[in-house]
């Protein structure tokens, strides 16, 4: 019976030494993309069209960060129907990319939003 006591107490020394060593680290910024971006054609013409947007981290994450995007302003003509999707293109340890896109004959002129990167490390990186 001794036995059993000492299986959960062992368990809970174990995380908690675990976690006193594994760190998350968080970042956040803002992306956009307008005509003014090179290579932006999601104001002209029709069919598929995408345009890809760079994000430097403020600080190199020690593995691969999680990326979730959202969207923080549209400019779109009301006269047609608005269709675009933004995808995580590529994510390392320093950058992301993004790719917006759109197709048919919306017309987007501008797109801003934001994004949140996190990672698990460790306690010899420097944050």
């Amino acid at each position: 019976m001794k036995k059993l006591i000492y299986v959960p107490l062992i368990v809970a020394v174990l995380g908690l030494a675990f976690s006193a060593f594994a760190q998350t680290m968080v970042q956040s910024g803002t992306w956009s993309a307008n005509t003014n971006t090179e290579g932006y054609t999601l104001a002209e013409n029709q069919g598929d069209r995408s345009v890809l947007v760079s994000v430097e981290f403020p600080e190199s994450f020690v593995v691969k960060p999680d990326v979730i995007v959202g969207i923080t302003l549209l400019d779109a003509t009301a006269e047609k129907n608005v269709r675009y999707k933004i995808e995580v293109f590529s994510v390392s340890r320093d950058a992301m990319t993004l790719r917006i896109s759109t197709w048919a004959d919306t017309k987007i002129f501008g797109i801003n939003g934001f994004w949140m990167a996190h990672a698990e490390g460790n306690m010899e990186s420097d944050y």
